[in-house]
């Protein structure tokens, strides 16, 4: 196998049991690690030099930037790095061919696996950083949806949301998946607006696609 500069390992949901044994490799391997905080500590028996990546990435980037083809760079990323991760301005500053890419399980995969539910064709948003601008009301359309979730400043949007599908949909609600305070829930109508985890992903199937 080629060997890059950089390598991105996707870290799963939650759970180090979920880091799949190619990630741990790298990892075991690194002379950088970079990640978030939480990530890092995941670690504590390496000896790597630890990069945390907090809210400017810039920075975090221009750090990384003095070890790159001098030191051997890991960066970890929550679930798999296709899917709103670190991944994204990694590749984007340093390019797609310096880096190796060890792919993870998702949140989303763990979601839909936690309620039995096969998520191929599901339509992926994300209301972390910001609500999607999308009307709530024109996603009642989609048979089976995951939507990212857990920041109250995007609550209003995720409320609004399930209040326009719950007719029509089954909604679960899926905090700290694969953690020991892990939670799945069919959301209930009564109990909106909902108080989510940071962690969370709700996963809305049409009600005719559960029978």
């Amino acid at each position: 196998m080629e060997i890059k500069p950089i390598t991105i390992a996707g870290c799963g949901p939650g759970a180090l049991e979920y880091v799949t044994p190619a990630a741990l490799r790298a990892i075991e391997a690194a002379e950088v690690l970079v990640g978030a905080r939480r990530l890092l500590e995941n670690f504590p028996q390496s000896a790597a030099t630890r990069i945390p990546v907090g809210a400017d990435v810039p920075a975090a980037l221009d750090a990384m930037a003095g070890h790159v083809g001098k030191r051997r760079i890991v960066v970890l990323v929550t679930g798999d790095p296709g899917l709103c991760s670190l991944a994204r301005p990694v590749i984007r500053r340093f390019g797609a061919d310096a880096c190796r890419v060890i792919p993870g399980i998702s949140s989303v995969q763990a979601a839909f696996a936690s309620v039995g539910v096969e998520w191929f064709g599901a339509r992926i948003l994300s209301a972390h950083d910001h609500a999607p601008d999308l009307d709530p009301a024109s996603l009642r359309g989609e048979e089976r949806l995951a939507v990212l979730a857990g920041n109250p400043a995007n609550a209003a949007w995720v409320d609004a949301l399930a209040a326009a599908l719950l007719p029509t949909h089954a909604i679960y609600v899926c905090e700290n998946l694969t953690l020991p305070d892990e939670s799945v829930r069919r959301a209930d109508p009564l109990l909106l607006p909902m108080n989510l985890a940071s962690r969370s992903i709700l996963v809305f199937v049409k009600k005719e696609a559960t029978r």
